[in-house]
């Protein structure tokens, strides 16, 4: 795995605080592969498979399973876990994360916390693996909705690999769903905001 590679891991239900923390990550200039789990369960998998570096969790999602994510906790005691808060919590759960990112929190605030957490990188951001021409090329198309078929026929190339270019732009981005596909080329300027 890349040394500069900031993999972290969502646990959260709402699809607009996600897309909105997802997007004030991605705009920042750090290594930040954003990745998306909809419950404890499939946050361990994640966690054996992937070992993220962050997990940003809405505590409503261990409420009643507090031993399972202890022992999470306990099992990859290398990961900073922080608590997302949008509503009350007592301090008793707030004190199992590492640190707490509150809705109303600024973009430099959030920013903040999330660096905080991990050792700065020593890297420049042009040692991120960029985009070839013809993948931003996909990506541009992907997010006006187009489909794989679609893709290929426009850019005179088969659709097996329209899927080889997607594979390697979730790859190179960390970014699986088609809505983060979007905010990413929105952020770095791939694409313009209105389509």
């Amino acid at each position: 795995m890349d040394k500069c590679r900031i993999n972290i891991v969502f646990t959260e239900p709402s699809d607009i605080v996600f897309e909105g923390i997802s997007n004030l990550l991605l705009k920042s200039e750090s290594h930040y592969y954003i990745f998306r789990v909809k419950d404890l369960d499939e946050l361990t998998q994640f966690c054996i498979r992937e070992n993220p570096d962050i997990v940003i969790i809405n505590p409503a999602a261990i409420q009643n399973r507090i031993s399972d994510f202890i022992r999470l906790k306990k099992s990859f005691s290398h990961i900073s876990w922080i608590g997302l808060i949008y509503s009350f919590f007592d301090n008793v759960m707030i004190n199992r994360f590492t640190s707490i990112i509150n809705i109303t929190d600024t973009a430099e605030m959030v920013a903040e916390k999330i660096s905080s957490t991990l050792e700065k990188c020593n890297c420049s951001s042009q040692e991120q693996d960029e985009l070839s021409e013809r993948e931003t090329d996909v990506l541009v198309l992907l997010v006006k909705g187009l489909s794989n078929k679609e893709i290929a026929d426009k850019l005179n190339i088969s659709v097996h690999t329209v899927i080889t270019h997607r594979k390697n732009i979730v790859e190179k981005t960390g970014i699986k769903s088609l809505p983060g596909l979007t905010i990413y080329a929105i952020s770095k300027k791939i694409t313009p905001l209105t389509l």
